[in-house]
């Protein structure tokens, strides 16, 4: 499969831009992003590149900021190489929680020892919103629930959610690039449980779920989360990321509507994590 990588350049260049091209650029389909000295470096799927729809979103960025862009076709490589080089290191959380690549050598003594070789399913727990999500597993007791983890990417929250005690666990994800990631991790870190799918919230219905875990991106959140409930069973908890602190309200309000209780939200560089309760 081929990709578009796109070069923003960002003036000024600072977390708060760089964090809203992000969410703005994945509307239409962007799926990973790395900060670089100049701005945002971006991954898209050939076939949903828009040149013009790039171009009418960026005139319409919702804060003062110039955005300038250069792109080219990339084909496949070596993305576990890649972020060798360039980007992956590894991650502690909590000091509970290790995610770590194979090709790294840090110690492994902590309580759960994650190993992620991302392809083009970038989803490494770098990026504030797996972070929270990460943190928020950290804390829920999942001994014995049944989970699904929508837009699981290189699946570390299944991942995680398993090492907790999780059981069964169905992990979705729209792209083949994911789904192949997702199974390659998953037998790196010898987890025989989650069953992975590829596709949409279109899948779901012939089962039901205690949480629910969602990183994905607002628009998509508030599409889904009418199935989300459909599908979560009574007391159960859902948690989403993937948006802003601003954003709660409308996430909010979309989940009234069908029995879904806010319970709380954490929050990183203004990005945020929230908890919902099925009533």
């Amino acid at each position: 499969m081929n990709y578009i990588e796109v070069k923003f350049i960002c003036t000024p260049n600072n977390e708060i831009v760089n964090s809203i091209l992000s969410v703005t650029i994945a509307e239409m389909g962007f799926e990973s992003f790395v900060e670089d000295t100049d701005g945002t470096t971006a991954y898209i799927q050939s076939n949903l590149f828009d040149k013009v729809k790039l171009d009418e979103l960026l005139q319409e960025f919702p804060i003062e900021a110039n955005i300038n862009y250069t792109f080219k076709s990339i084909e496949d490589k070596n993305w576990n190489e890649e972020w060798e080089k360039n980007y992956f290191q590894p991650l502690v959380i909590e000091d509970r929680c290790i995610i770590q690549s194979t090709f790294h050598k840090a110690p492994a003594n902590y309580e759960y020892n994650i190993f992620i070789d991302p392809k083009m399913a970038f989803g490494t727990g770098h990026h504030q919103t797996t972070e929270l999500m990460i943190r928020e597993i950290l804390k829920e007791n999942f001994e014995g629930k049944s989970v699904l983890d929508m837009g699981t990417g290189t699946a570390i929250l299944a991942i995680l959610a398993s090492m907790r005690g999780a059981d069964p666990i169905t992990a979705i994800d729209i792209d083949k690039w994911a789904y192949d990631n997702a199974i390659e991790n998953l037998r790196l870190n010898n987890i025989d449980n989650i069953d992975v799918e590829i596709g949409g919230a279109d899948l779901l219905g012939g089962e039901t779920f205690d949480v629910i875990l969602a990183n994905i991106n607002r628009n998509i959140l508030l599409n889904d989360i009418v199935t989300y409930s459909s599908v979560l069973n009574r007391d159960g908890s859902l948690y989403m990321s993937g948006f802003y602190e601003e954003d709660i309200p409308v996430i909010a309000e979309e989940c009234n509507k069908h029995n879904l209780r806010f319970c709380h939200n954490t929050i990183k560089d203004n990005w945020t994590a929230v908890k919902f309760i099925k009533d």
